[in-house]
């Protein structure tokens, strides 16, 4: 069975002549933004029963419904990776956001910390910017967005089970090799734009199950950062290998 190329992310459980209800705003674009009608086929995926291949059987103004044909491709989970980052610039933090999701991370975390330019951020947009980076790129995960946290709250109340791989731009030189890093689950930081202040590298380095790495020998932006060392992790430790 050919792939859809129309793909929706849906709440609804999925399986074989599963009923799928539309929403109004999932209705409105198949049927008056894309033109489909009854018999077209589109791709679903709700993140935990892989993708689906379904045929609209309803269609109306303000609803729908499709019908699961056959499964097109398995449930795809990513490894256990989180993504601790300092928001920065809008289009950037959407740009971090939309590559952490495209590169394997379970769940990402905006924090906040003395140098961080925002001071808030519409977490709802952003979990949306998540979705669409997985609908475009046949992924069948979408990662949690969290809602903007202070780094030392966050870290308050932080399992040590789960090792934080820094990417310390105090450390520019030759690239630290992850491949002697331990598996299991991991998060890697990403500080702001100016880096953290002294205070905060202080206790940073003070925190048990904090490792600090190089990300090589040239100072990144924010956005480049998080997509090397998310890169590094993956070929080192994640599903990459």
């Amino acid at each position: 069975m050919e792939r859809a190329k129309i793909r929706l992310h849906v709440e609804h459980p999925l399986g074989p002549g599963q009923a799928v209800p539309l929403t109004p705003e999932q209705a409105h674009y198949l049927f008056a933004v894309m033109r489909e009608g009854v018999g077209s086929r589109t791709a679903l995926f709700n993140g935990r029963d892989g993708e689906w291949t379904a045929e609209v059987s309803a269609a109306a103004k303000k609803g729908g419904v499709l019908t699961c044909l056959a499964q097109a491709a398995p449930q795809l989970d990513p490894p256990d990776l989180w993504l601790i980052f300092a928001p920065i610039r809008k289009e950037r933090t959407d740009f971090i956001v939309e590559k952490a999701t495209e590169l394997g991370c379970a769940r990402i975390l905006p924090v906040q910390t003395e140098f961080t330019n925002a001071q808030r951020i519409r977490q709802d947009r952003l979990q949306a910017h998540a979705l669409e980076a997985a609908e475009q790129c046949l992924g069948t995960y979408v990662p949690e967005v969290a809602d903007l946290v202070a780094l030392r709250r966050l870290m308050a109340g932080w399992d040590p089970a789960r090792r934080v791989l820094w990417a310390d731009e105090s450390l520019v030189g030759a690239a630290e090799a992850l491949a002697g890093l331990p598996p299991g689950p991991w998060a890697i930081l990403i500080g702001p734009e100016g880096g953290f202040s002294e205070a905060e590298r202080g206790w940073l380095r003070g925190l048990p199950f904090v490792v600090p790495v190089s990300l090589g020998p040239r100072i990144l932006r924010a956005d480049t950062a998080a997509c090397a060392a998310i890169t590094l992790w993956q070929a080192a430790l994640g599903d990459w290998r």
